[in-house]
């Protein structure tokens, strides 16, 4: 994207001067802008924003004005819809960056949108597309709105931020929200072969092997411009070595005969892009062993061994959202009520994953592994319910005491059900010696605090209310 504000060729003249979405041809344009998708049907993934007569559909093929906020993480084709808007209909297309614009710049644009719907030789209606509109402040995002309501323009604005945190409810309103979901593997591999094969792209001059090809679906991680960046660098690190043996082979220095193409491997793909490949099989044995090692890590207190298992499923691009679940499980399991605080600091990191995806998340799930790992560690709570569920498995269910059964119906009381019930707020502690469970489990203890942490203070309560409960003389 280039700063500021920049129309389609042809267009008239923008308030300053810069590239466009449409500009997508010469050859120096790196392989993600080559390869942008040109229609609807060019377009990889998010199935469920492209069925016939949906809003999307409407938009670009039926010439239908409409302002769209697109909500994705990175890669996901925010910016090629905009893209295909500007090649499909017959709209004049003008970009913003929110990095750059200001409300000025704004104003200009819905101004001379304005205009053009007043053309004495016939209208032009303008669509206007912000990148990154959640970084807009709320003035610059006020002064969408008259644009937006009165139709003078058709917004289409990206952000990779909720946006119901981030964009204004005014323009939220005024807007359909359509969703992006991360590109799947199979999604991103057959992009790969188009770029690959298409004469836009490397044009069959260049080819992938299986073992770089997996190693770059997980470096993409859903990221379909990553994906394409890091294909163009290895292809160019592939040319090169392509050229040097035929060089050798014409000048008699090597016997054996060099490959029609230029061959993306392993090696060239980790040195183009900088990135070892980790072994790590997110469908095998790798895939669980790494993840039961971080969670070993965390209950035995290693917080260095725990962040580096963590890094291991981060760079082989392990779901985060998998991570956070173990994490979740972990703060119960393992530490419990050593440190009852633990079960939320790791939700709040699943979800600020679901919040604000990768890389940041990485983050947030670094933190909850810190916490965890150096948190006092208890089983007693899985302990318990795992004890509970076995009697009641086992046919230690018996029948309610008659004073706990509810005694709000017709009848009630003519059965005893609540007459001899005890309210313990009438005791001063708080607690009165009162028998709560069936008589085939009363006395037994399922709960044992231990004596580390914050479950320290629980352990003496627990020991002083078991003694209360059980005094019935």
């Amino acid at each position: 994207m280039s700063d500021g504000l920049f129309d389609l060729p042809g267009a008239p003249a923008p308030a300053r001067g810069g590239g466009s979405l449409a500009d997508t041809d010469h050859t120096a344009a790196p392989l993600a802008v080559r390869m942008r998708p040109r229609s609807l049907d060019e377009l990889v993934g998010q199935e469920h924003l492209l069925a016939p007569g949906s809003p999307l559909r409407r938009l670009v093929e039926g010439d239908q004005p409409m302002s769209l906020l697109l909500w994705g993480p990175p890669g996901t084709g925010k910016t090629t819809i905009a893209a295909v808007v500007s090649h499909q209909t017959n709209r004049k297309f003008v970009e913003l960056s929110a990095v750059t614009a200001g409300v000025k710049d704004v104003r200009q644009v819905i101004d001379g949108a304005r205009r053009d719907l007043a053309r004495p030789g016939g209208a032009v209606e303008t669509v206007l597309f912000i990148d990154e509109v959640h970084r807009f402040t709320k003035a610059q995002q006020d002064a969408l709105l008259p644009g937006v309501e009165n139709r003078w323009v058709t917004l289409v604005a990206a952000t990779t931020e909720n946006p119901f945190f981030s964009v204004i409810s005014p323009l939220l309103s005024r807007s359909l929200l359509l969703t992006l979901e991360s590109l799947t593997d199979d999604d991103i591999s057959s992009l790969l072969d188009r770029a690959l094969s298409d004469v836009r792209g490397l044009n069959d001059e260049v080819e992938l092997a299986p073992d770089a090809r997996d190693h770059l679906l997980r470096m993409a991680g859903g990221d379909a411009r990553r994906a394409l960046t890091y294909l163009e660098a290895a292809a160019g690190g592939a040319r090169a070595k392509h050229e040097q043996a035929v060089k050798y082979q014409e000048a008699g220095e090597d016997t054996e005969k060099a490959p029609e193409r230029a061959l993306i491997d392993l090696v060239t793909l980790e040195t183009a892009v900088d990135r070892a490949a980790v072994r790590y099989d997110r469908a095998g044995d790798q895939h669980y062993d790494v993840a039961s090692a971080l969670i070993k890590s965390i209950r035995g207190s290693d917080v260095d061994a725990a962040m580096h298992y963590l890094a291991r499923m981060i760079e082989a691009g392990e779901d985060p959202r998998f991570i956070a679940r173990r994490l979740v499980i972990s703060a119960s399991e393992d530490i419990g009520m050593g440190d009852p605080t633990a079960l939320g600091v790791a939700v709040a990191a699943a979800e600020a994953v679901q919040l604000i995806g990768m890389p940041e998340a990485r983050i947030n799930l670094a933190q909850a592994v810190v916490a965890l790992a150096l948190a006092p560690k208890s089983n007693a709570v899985i302990m318990a319910v795992d004890a509970a569920i076995a009697d009641v498995k086992a046919g230690k269910v018996g029948p309610v005491p008659p004073h706990l059964r509810d005694a709000h119906y017709s009848g009630a009381k003519k059965l005893g059900h609540g007459s001899s019930y005890q309210y313990s707020h009438d005791d001063p502690r708080g607690v009165l010696p009162q028998q709560y469970a069936p008589d085939v489990i009363d006395g037994t203890d399922y709960y044992n605090p231990t004596r580390r942490g914050g479950e320290a203070s629980y352990a003496d309560r627990v020991t002083a209310i078991r003694k209360i409960l059980r005094d019935r003389k």
